[in-house]
């Protein structure tokens, strides 16, 4: 039987022959735009429902038992704690310069411009007047908030309306919206190749040494994010950091094996329990509830990319405007967790929105691998990391498991 090639392979093998045909055949690559640009458009088009029934069905499924103080505590550290890694991305690829190696200023048939954003505007912008114009606009921070308002009032209505069927419908609408999804990757190799081959006719060879550039500094982000994380757990929970990597190895492995939170979320689980001390009832609700409203790595990895790309056009963002992304990075990341073509989609929903030429999203797709593998380590580590925070918070953990005392 012959073996599926993996849709991350198919992409890899895309970006390398798109390299190759842009480099070699500059005249043909250019021709081919028009394919990359159909496959943008196909991956846009489903995002803003995509987003709405997610986030939707993500709080209402929260049971109201949990919507106490337990759940308050979760939500406030998933928060806080996603919003400090898009800020810390912001913050490398500052300090860094990520893409201040590449001029793509030139490169656009338009002139990019940064969106003008005011702290009013940028606070008042993220409530929607009219969740219509919203949808239609794509203007997706105000999709999110409008998203998390149904959801807590679905979540209501369905603890004392049991019987209704408008819950199972929001999940069957979602998983329609998936497949549309899953379909138009199904093309996206075909899509990454027209976009590479274009934008190497247009740009040269001289990109790839930016986005070397932008994996160190993303590989640098992540590791160092990890060590505030492992910091923050030693000091508050009174445990060894050597001892915490120690117990959470396997997780961590599987993690960047898997590059898949999904995948990983079992072993999370188990060993969270049997090597970490946490109680079961913690474990049971923080860890599946981290994989869609906790995504420090997705939240990093858009906000340093978005500000790759600004450094990239040579685009300095107003401090309102590095605010915005650092807010629209952590809302954005309740919702791409369970995308099929994750960084890609995520990254199709936020640059969007700051003014940037979608296309540029196409330079990244041939380290999108490497990527995926920081982003799921920093997903899986959060979430458990937020379990010990919040177990001790009402303790819950058994330190002789932690120390390897006793079996659990």
């Amino acid at each position: 039987m012959t073996k599926k090639v993996s849709m991350t392979t198919q992409i890899v093998i895309a970006v390398v022959l798109g390299i190759l045909l842009g480099a070699v055949f500059p005249a043909v690559g250019q021709h081919l735009k028009i394919i990359g640009d159909l496959f943008l458009r196909l991956m846009q088009m489903a995002i803003p429902v995509l987003i709405l029934g997610q986030i939707i069905q993500a709080v209402s499924s929260i049971e109201t038992k949990e919507l106490t103080s337990l759940g308050g505590r979760t939500i406030v550290v998933f928060g806080l704690s996603s919003f400090l890694a898009a800020v810390w991305g912001i913050l490398m690829a500052i300090v860094f310069k990520a893409g201040a190696g590449t001029d793509l200023s030139a490169a656009s048939e338009v002139a990019v411009e940064a969106k003008e954003i005011s702290f009013t505007e940028t606070f008042l912008g993220f409530v929607p007047t009219n969740i219509f114009d919203a949808l239609s606009s794509g203007t997706i921070v105000q999709i999110i908030v409008f998203a998390l308002f149904f959801g807590v009032a679905l979540n209501k209505f369905m603890s004392t309306h049991p019987e209704s069927p408008l819950g199972k419908v929001i999940v069957d609408f979602n998983d329609v919206i998936i497949m549309i999804i899953r379909y138009v990757m199904i093309i996206a190799p075909l899509g990454i190749f027209a976009l590479i081959a274009s934008t190497i006719s247009n740009l040269g060879l001289d990109i790839i040494g930016s986005l070397l550039s932008y994996l160190g500094v993303y590989a640098l982000a992540t590791v160092l994010f990890l060590g505030l994380w492992i910091t923050l757990i030693s000091v508050y929970v009174r445990v060894s950091p050597i001892r915490l990597i120690k117990n959470m190895k396997n997780m961590s492995v599987m993690a960047l094996a898997t590059t898949s939170s999904a995948i990983t979320l079992p072993t999370a689980m188990e060993e969270t329990q049997t090597k970490l001390g946490v109680s079961q009832r913690i474990t049971n609700l923080v860890l599946p509830l981290g994989m869609s409203l906790n995504s420090n790595g997705s939240a990093m990895h858009m906000a340093i990319t978005v500000m790759t790309i600004s450094q990239m056009y040579q685009i300095d963002f107003s401090l309102a405007q590095i605010a915005y992304v650092a807010v629209a990075a952590t809302i954005i990341s309740l919702a791409n967790a369970v995308v099929p073509g994750a960084g890609l989609v995520s990254l199709a929903i936020i640059v969007p929105q700051m003014g940037l030429p979608i296309e540029s999203i196409a330079i990244f797709a041939g380290v999108e691998w490497f990527v995926g593998m920081l982003r799921t380590i920093l997903n899986v580590n959060s979430d458990v990391y937020s379990a010990i925070v919040v177990a001790k918070s009402v303790n819950e953990i058994d330190y002789d498991i932690f120390n390897g005392r006793k079996n659990a």
